[in-house]
């Protein structure tokens, strides 16, 4: 199985501090790889990494696709005075493919529409996302994520806090993604979401502790 993505001796900073310190990691295609490691030890910005929104100081990144990465940020990153509307803010992930300021296809509206439906949020699609609860603008943030089709999906520990129902939407989801060909990078603190994962990565103040094969559950051709 080629891989999705191949990070070399990638250092990054925040200001004058290195976070990221000469990583060396392959991100397998069609998989789920699951970024462990505790608070501070470089997960966020190894994602950003990846999606290429945080440049590296150093090192080489190579994606085997040239599509733009789907990066899904923690929702608490979102801010709840936003005026927008579930619908607005999955239609922003066509923006890859329309632009910001081209109207959208009806083509377009119906991956929108299917996206919010596969997440469990077509039911919201008027309201505003500061009114949402936190598993619901999650969904939403990774409907968006959906919605620009991507071959390779990043998300910051999209089931933190969250019931049991989202989080069994959100892996079902996840793994009807590799099933079409994707890559999966998820950051998590939760070791069952770790030990499910085809590939894990831990990191610990900014290091590659070891990167290992998951139990390998899910046959891809």
């Amino acid at each position: 199985m080629p891989n999705a993505v191949e990070l070399h001796r990638a250092s990054a900073r925040h200001g004058a501090a290195t976070v990221l310190h000469e990583v060396t990691v392959s991100i397998p295609a069609q998989r789920i790889t699951a970024l462990t490691g505790p608070n501070g030890s470089g997960k966020s910005t190894l994602l950003g990494l990846l999606a290429g929104t945080h440049p590296p100081a150093s090192g080489t990144l190579h994606r085997s696709h040239a599509g733009r990465p789907a990066l899904v940020v923690q929702r608490s990153e979102v801010s709840d005075a936003l005026p927008i509307t579930v619908v607005q803010t999955v239609s922003m992930g066509r923006w890859a493919h329309r632009g910001a300021w081209r109207r959208l296809t009806r083509d377009d509206r119906s991956i929108v529409e299917r996206c919010m439906d596969r997440l469990g949020v077509a039911g919201l699609a008027r309201h505003r996302l500061g009114t949402l609860s936190g598993g619901q603008r999650q969904r939403v943030l990774l409907a968006q994520a959906l919605a620009q089709e991507s071959d390779l999906l990043l998300l910051d520990e999209p089931a933190t806090g969250l019931d049991a129902e989202a989080r069994d939407r959100i892996a079902a989801v996840l793994a009807e993604e590799c099933a079409r060909g994707a890559a999966v990078v998820h950051a998590t603190h939760d070791p069952e979401d770790a030990a499910g994962a085809d590939h894990r990565i831990a990191l610990s103040r900014g290091r590659v502790l070891a990167p290992a094969a998951g139990p390998g559950r899910r046959a891809h051709a």
